[in-house]
């Protein structure tokens, strides 16, 4: 058994809609769910809204959706930023988005 950590791409992306409404981060929330979910290699994915709880001064509050996806390798990454899926899911929404940030990293699992 090896003691080497495995590595895993974390793809955190982080959405500010124009509309702040709940329906409006409710769709997209939803849409994640619908385009970004059982592609291969993602071996975690969870998509959800701003808690308005977590309120400390490090919070950044500036993002209505969040999109959390880890990938088992890079290839598996590069694949999921091409699928046809993603792409209809940026296509019918990147009109609703005032701002998006990307935070693709390395994680150490195990």
């Amino acid at each position: 058994m090896s003691d080497t950590p495995r590595v895993h791409i974390n793809h955190d992306v982080f959405f500010t809609l124009k509309d702040s409404s709940s329906e409006a981060i409710d769709k997209l929330v939803a849409a994640c769910h619908e385009y970004l979910t059982g592609h291969p290699g993602c071996v975690f994915f969870s998509a959800g809204h701003l808690t308005s709880e977590l309120t400390r001064e490090v919070n950044d509050q500036e993002f209505h959706v969040a999109l959390h996806v880890v990938f088992d390798s890079l290839e598996t990454q590069n694949q999921y930023q091409v699928a046809d899926r993603h792409n209809q899911f940026i296509a019918e929404n990147k009109e609703s988005w005032a701002k998006v940030r990307v935070f693709d990293s390395t994680v150490s699992v195990g």
